[in-house]
């Protein structure tokens, strides 16, 4: 006995198996089509491996312990995420529509599963190409030598330095002043900051003629966006490999605290981790996969993804670590050297009397024999460890810890030009996925003419999107950045996962999904699959939904400002956010999360009052 539920009149609404096959022979129906099974995996990859592989996987992996966190990730890519992956692909390759089509040709009520991922992708896309903007910023100004951010502007009569550099350093000067002239609250506006405005500008221009046809340019544009970025990655993990220290990074990030393990967030991270990194729910991959001929083999195409976006989540944190393993013993060499001086000059020692070799010896020594000056000196604390683990999350690791790394690399301006390059093909091919996940079903949906040319449609959504990104060029951008990020792609994705689970094993029904599956790849799916679509998959998301909800209302709502007037600076002060922004929450969490029940909600009255 299955439990199935009643679904009167889905034969009706979906093509059968020889509606298909005929339909695949004459050539019929308007959807567009691949042009060979490369470029579909190309975009596939693109979408899912994004700027989120380069600085936020290695950010968790900084803060639960190194290589403990791969172990619970790579578990829940192949529990968790992969049969999620393999239901977007089969369900979109079998019904042929787009992310609003498909839940709404297996029951009109389940419409609103279209409208949450629409909704987030269109969050997630406006936030993130705001972040393309900030690289292309980067990249404008990495065609110079030395690089603007080596060292810190005059003052305005040019007689020293600006103070706020000086007392911070030159990368985060020239990220939070310069680039963004940041404000000290979420509150304060600040007006435009022009200079990102002309980088928005630039950055919906370019996607708007990448993805003007659709995937018939978008497709051909994957040849360079997906494939540069691995390239460039080997580029600088050789280069990385011959920086001091470099190994102390990547030693860091292969040796597990097991102690870690045993920390549920460790887990729960990871499971969030696996919806980022497969681009899970947000519609794009239903509506790629839709545009495959009827027998391709979806399963084997989403074992091949999950390989790859495994192996590139390791591979870039490889590299990652690489660079923050020479900056953290750029900055122990130099927390050693300064000692060293301090104590020279203290003691009025010869030059090489005290060297990195013998410095605890002499330190040693000279504590139990001058207790009491040694203990008045400014002596800081130099430890690798602690250097390596300090977490610097999301554009930080981007925007400052490489800045800085690069401007200690001979030949920086090509390094830097390098390295925004990738980051700017890395976020333009996830943003193919995005703009695919509001565009389609906006069609769908009939909200935007069926008569207008793709072209038309690609042109609005940018251009209103464009509109929508001025919020983000305000001198609380980052604020706003941070806001989205934290709230647009959390919530909704887990809440849309469960739901697109529980309406083909419970609704479409189990047994006709294995049928379709074995119909177009020629076998059954096996028990692997079997047991993780019915139990494992659901429950993983449904415990990581709790826990994420129980943890967030437990926790005060705070961010990081950058306030030169605070006690903290240059550390970044931590705020609670102003008690409106509970509102904003609820419109980037909520609306999208509750659009499922609430649509069907509206259709259930709407369909009540109609029979009256």
């Amino acid at each position: 006995m299955r439990l199935v539920f009643p679904n009167p009149g889905l034969d009706d609404r979906i093509p059968s198996h020889e509606d298909l096959d005929r339909m695949e022979k004459e050539g019929a129906g308007d959807r567009p089509k691949w042009d060979n099974k490369t470029q579909y995996i190309l975009t596939c990859v693109g979408f899912c491996i994004g700027i989120g592989n380069v600085w936020r996987f290695p950010y968790l992996c900084q803060t639960h312990g190194g290589g403990a966190f791969l172990i619970p990730y790579l578990i829940l890519l192949v529990l968790e995420g992969m049969p999620l992956l393999l239901l977007e692909f089969a369900i979109g390759q079998r019904l042929r529509k787009g992310s609003v089509g498909v839940w709404r040709a297996i029951n009109p009520y389940l419409t609103g599963i279209g409208i949450a991922s629409m909704l987030v992708s269109l969050l997630v896309g406006l936030y993130y190409n705001t972040l393309i903007a900030w690289i292309l910023w980067y990249l404008f100004n990495s065609f110079q030598d030395p690089l603007p951010w080596t060292q810190c502007p005059l003052n305005d009569n040019g007689t020293g330095f600006v103070p706020e550099c000086q007392r911070s350093s030159t990368v985060d000067y020239y990220f939070y002043r310069v680039t963004l002239n940041s404000s000290a609250s979420i509150a304060d506006s600040g007006g435009i900051h022009w200079p990102i405005v002309l980088c928005l500008l630039a950055a919906w221009s370019v996607m708007c003629v990448c993805y003007i046809r659709g995937i018939g340019t978008s497709g051909k544009a994957v040849y360079v966006t997906a494939i540069l970025p691995y390239i460039v990655l080997a580029i600088f993990l050789v280069r990385g490999l011959t920086l001091k220290g470099s190994l102390s990074g990547i030693k860091f990030l292969f040796t597990p605290e097991v102690d870690e393990l045993i920390n549920p967030k460790t887990w729960l991270d990871a499971g969030a981790q696996v919806f980022y990194a497969f681009s899970l729910a947000w519609g794009g991959l239903i509506s790629f996969s839709s545009y495959n001929p009827v027998h391709n083999n979806c399963v084997q195409d989403a074992v091949i993804l999950t390989a790859i976006t495994g192996f590139t989540s390791i591979y870039a944190a490889t590299v990652t670590y690489s660079i923050i393993g020479f900056r953290a013993t750029e900055k122990y060499d130099n927390c050693i050297n300064d000692n060293i001086m301090t104590l020279l000059n203290t003691f009025d020692l010869p030059e090489d009397n005290i060297t990195t070799s013998n410095y605890e010896a002499a330190l040693n020594h000279l504590n139990s024999s001058y207790p009491d000056t040694v203990l008045g000196l400014d002596i800081k604390t130099c430890d690798m460890q602690t250097l390596l683990s300090e977490g610097v999350e999301g554009t930080g690791l981007a925007f400052i810890v490489f800045t800085e790394a690069i401007i200690k690399m001979p030949g920086s301006p090509v390094w830097s030009v390098l390295f925004f390059v990738m980051l700017l093909c890395l976020g333009i091919s996830t943003l193919f996925g995005n703009i695919e996940g509001v565009v389609v079903p906006l069609k769908d949906l009939n909200l935007l003419p069926q008569k207008w040319p793709q072209e038309a449609l690609t042109g609005i959504t940018c251009a209103v999107a464009f509109i929508i990104c001025l919020l983000f060029a305000q001198h609380s951008g980052l604020y706003w950045v941070t806001l989205f990020d934290n709230f647009a792609g959390s919530v909704p994705l887990l809440t849309i996962g469960l739901f697109e689970m529980i309406a083909v094993i419970y609704i479409y029904g189990i047994d006709r999904f294995n049928e379709d599956l074995e119909f177009m790849v020629g076998y059954k799916p096996s028990i692997f699959w079997q047991v993780t679509w019915r139990f494992i998959s659901p429950l993983i998301v449904l415990v990581i939904l709790v826990f994420y909800l129980v943890t967030q209302t437990q926790e005060e709502l705070t961010y990081s400002v950058w306030d030169p007037k605070s006690e903290e600076f240059p550390s970044l002060t931590s705020v609670p956010y102003p008690s409106w922004i509970n509102a904003v929450v609820f419109l980037l969490a909520g609306v999208p999360s509750l659009a499922v029940p609430v649509y069907a909600l509206c259709r259930l009255v709407f369909v009540y009052c109609k029979k009256k």
